[in-house]
């Protein structure tokens, strides 16, 4: 065994912990090559979304090998899909069953995000499906400075499945829908006219996604049997999906999202982790719909409602008007209060120019409802 791969076993079993195996119990203590090469053997056809694969071809047995020796050297990463399955796939398996497409599609979605709500990539795609802007509005969902519903869970896999079901509609066969998924369908069907083949395995296409449908495939053939290549993870491991009731009010002005914590009964985390495509500390003004814990339902509406109308009647107690010279650092410093804050508190950057007679707040709302502290004015 070479000092790298040592290394290598060493922090694999370091992090996992209990719940996780490298092999079982007999060859646990030094992998060797011939794990590696039985965890290619493979027994029985493979097929995706109901296509087989044709690995009979060397070249495509080959680009499938790279994919699952690829996943299997990053098996931290493996871990954490494994663990967030049973987060994400109901919902998903569902949204598929809905729509007529094949539960295969699922594995769509830990190739594209590794099942990161968050996930973002330098060309602009977005969320767990890594939608790019253009297709996500021609969907329906919004995205703008407030708002980015790429990151709604939901709402982004019914987006997606609407998606994948007209690739395969223009398509005709899965692996190319799923590769027009990845490269865009005008790319894709620019390849077919041009090379005259309309055979995904047979297509030269870029790097990535000549790569793509063997690493959904390679995807699948780990999550579907993890303890086959190592994998012991106890079904109390798993991570649960998070519980949230919807509700749906109007805000009349902007509204703090802090205010909705609070009529929620939770914080402000709790919020923006149930609700991740609302962008920044406040609502717009218009109505909205926000999933909340399930035991601040009741009453909602009226606790928001009151904790809305002492939040504006406060609010001018919490004001100061811009004078002559003043700048954004040194009225933070004035109110000894962070810059930082400020800046939410008024929804504006750092470089924004300010004017005297501008009205900026410039307290936090508990300083704005201490009857004994000064008004921000100071006048």
């Amino acid at each position: 065994m070479t000092k790298r791969f040592s290394i290598w076993l060493l922090t694999g079993l370091c992090l996992t912990g209990s719940f996780f195996t490298m092999l079982p119990e007999a060859n646990a203590a030094e992998p060797t090559s011939d794990y590696l090469l039985s965890a290619l053997q493979i027994d029985s056809p493979l097929s995706l979304c109901n296509e087989p694969v044709p690995l009979a071809d060397p070249q495509n047995k080959e680009r499938f090998e790279k994919e699952m020796l690829v996943s299997l050297g990053n098996r931290y990463q493996v871990i954490l899909w494994l663990k967030r399955t049973t987060r994400f796939f109901p919902t998903i398996e569902r949204v598929l069953s809905e729509n007529g497409l094949p539960g295969d599609i699922k594995y769509l979605a830990i190739a594209e995000s590794a099942l990161r709500i968050h996930a973002g990539s330098p060309k602009g795609a977005m969320g767990v499906w890594q939608l790019m802007p253009q297709t996500a509005r021609k969907y329906g969902l919004t995205v703008n400075g407030h708002v980015d519903e790429r990151r709604s869970f939901q709402l982004s896999t019914l987006a997606a499945a609407s998606h994948l079901k007209d690739l395969y509609s223009r398509f005709g066969s899965w692996s190319l829908a799923l590769a027009a998924y990845n490269m865009g369908e005008e790319g894709l069907e620019a390849e077919i006219l041009e090379q005259a083949v309309s055979d995904y395995y047979s297509l030269y296409l870029p790097l990535e996604t000549q790569r793509f449908v063997f690493r959904i495939l390679a995807i699948k053939c780990i999550v579907e049997n993890p303890q086959h290549y190592g994998f012991f993870i106890g079904p109390d491991e798993f991570y649960p999906p998070r519980a949230f009731t919807t509700v749906q009010f109007d805000a009349l002005t902007e509204l703090p999202l802090r205010l909705v914590a609070e009529a929620s009964g939770t914080v402000f985390k709790t919020v923006k982790d149930l609700n991740p495509h609302i962008r920044g500390y406040y609502l717009t003004a218009g109505s909205h719909r926000l999933n909340i814990p399930p035991e601040g339902e009741a009453g909602f509406e009226k606790r928001l409602r009151e904790l809305a109308t002492s939040d504006a009647r406060n609010r001018d107690r919490r004001l100061y008007r811009v004078r002559e010279g003043d700048s954004l650092s040194g009225i933070a410093e004035k109110f000894d209060v962070p810059l930082a804050a400020l800046l939410i508190w008024n929804r504006i950057p750092i470089n924004a120019v300010i004017h005297p007679g501008q009205r900026l707040v410039v307290l936090p709302i508990d300083h704005g409802n201490d009857s004994e502290t000064e008004t921000a004015s100071g006048e």
